[in-house]
């Protein structure tokens, strides 16, 4: 797979060291990152939570006077857009906004790629004069505006070929960093073409089992063999930015990766065992509007009343069901208002415009409890907190509630009958009157929404 690059960040990547914005140490780690995971290297600092998306953005029109347009709230031209085709606007990360005359202005996300405007041109007769934004907006705008079968969240399977097998890439056993990264890919991109979004690695006699788990059944994958277990946990290590050294104590890290052209988010968890260590991985797909979820008119106008009042909005449901997605979402949604939207969690799975989210970090004592005691400070007005373990911890949260904050939290319940039964324990009685919404998510495609009405009737 060809190594993804950024030519503007490239060029302009010392830049950052002589600004002083990134140590040169820093940029040495991102790039051989970058090129592990194949992403481009701004979007590892990004990750790596050295420097702000915005702020590389308007680091880069400061230096290239190319202005920097943020398409959150952008509406385009549609009549331009039959001048560039979808397939390049993929491929290029390219969208036509508006053309002047024999002008045609268009947003990249990477605006010093030559070659991406030269294909342009050989197709259009106009001057092309290009703006910086970020990836994820420009592709999202693709997405929003081509109005195609294909869309950019969507791998398609061709039947007539063989069906794929990550062991096939096992064709010797070679140690080398590519052989191994091929290896990873490969089973993570199985994963996504079976629809699974969870799997994990245990030690057995046969070498490193490699296991998904889908609709609550573990299914074996096969084996990573002996000679490269220690070099592909390593490995896998090194991507997620855990410490390969380290084996004695829980780590819980970040993976970005590709699949085709999906961008794709996973925790990595190493957890010691006697046997050694298993390692968990869960991966989340990009958040989409609520828009483009299976909602109607009137259950989105019950959770933007929800975000009107101070309250407690659930979302519950199954392992799996798409909780952290929904909730994903919705802070999207959110995060376009002018309230002060921040989050507590313990991996930011994806980064949220206009949200500002905290990712909790063991290792330095930032917890969720100095968290919890420190956020107001910020005078947040809505607050998601992945989750709640102890008593103390939900007596605090339901709190907030009196301070006209709006909450949102997730909840694990199997079906409606288990979470009433859970919501049912004396410990949950205050958590439970302060409900305003709540969202049951029996799968992606099957959304209940109660206001604080149908709970007083369904609780």
């Amino acid at each position: 797979m060809e190594a993804l690059s950024n030519k503007t960040l490239e060029k302009l990547k010392y830049d950052l060291v002589r600004d002083n914005i990134v140590s040169y140490e820093t940029i040495e780690k991102a790039q051989e990152l970058a090129a592990a995971q194949n992403i481009n290297l701004g979007q590892v600092l990004i990750n790596l939570g050295v420097i702000k998306e915005e702020a590389l953005l308007k680091f880069l029109e400061s230096k290239l006077h190319i202005p920097y347009v943020n398409l959150d709230d952008y509406s385009l031209d549609t009549k331009c857009l039959e001048l560039i085709s979808f397939n390049d606007a993929q491929k290029y990360k390219i969208i036509p906004l508006f053309k002047i005359e024999d002008v045609l202005t268009v947003a990249m996300a990477d605006p010093l790629d030559l070659f991406a405007i030269e294909k342009i041109l050989e197709k259009v007769d106009f001057e092309i004069e290009p703006v910086i934004s970020s990836e994820n907006s420009v592709m999202k705008k693709i997405e929003e505006y081509y109005k195609t079968e294909h869309t950019v969240g969507q791998i398609y399977i061709d039947e007539t070929q063989p069906k794929f097998d990550w062991r096939d890439e096992i064709h010797n056993e070679n140690l080398s960093e590519e052989h191994i990264q091929k290896i990873i890919r490969s089973i993570l991109k199985q994963a996504i073409l079976e629809n699974v979004h969870e799997l994990f690695f245990e030690h057995g006699a046969n070498g490193l089992g490699v296991n998904f788990k889908k609709n609550g059944e573990v299914i074996q994958k096969g084996f990573v063999p002996d000679l490269l277990v220690s070099p592909f946990i390593m490995r896998l290590k090194f991507l997620s930015n855990l410490d390969p050294q380290v084996s004695e104590i829980p780590q819980l890290g970040k993976l970005s990766f590709k699949v085709d052209d999906l961008s794709l988010i996973a925790s990595v968890s190493a957890f010691p065992i006697i046997q050694g260590e298993r390692i968990a991985i869960k991966i989340y797909k990009p958040p989409q509007r609520l828009e483009n979820l299976q909602l109607d008119t009137q259950k989105r106008a019950l959770l933007k009343d929800a975000f009107n009042v101070p309250g407690i909005i659930l979302v519950s449901g199954a392992n799996l069901s798409g909780k952290t997605h929904f909730i994903y979402s919705l802070l999207s949604e959110v995060g376009d208002s002018a309230k002060n939207v921040m989050t507590i969690e313990s991996i930011t799975k994806y980064d949220l415009p206009n949200v500002n989210q905290c990712e909790l970090n063991e290792n330095i004592g930032f917890n969720l409890d100095k968290a919890m005691r420190f956020i107001e400070f910020q005078s947040p007005d809505v607050i998601y907190f992945e989750g709640i373990a102890t008593r103390e911890g939900l007596d605090y949260f339901s709190s907030l509630v009196f301070k006209n904050k709006v909450l949102i939290t997730e909840f694990l319940a199997n079906n409606f009958d288990d979470l009433r039964k859970k919501l049912a324990y004396p410990e949950f009685a205050m958590f439970k009157s302060l409900l305003s919404c709540l969202v049951f998510m029996h799968s992606q495609d099957s959304i209940e929404i109660f206001d604080k009405e149908a709970l007083e009737k369904y609780l």
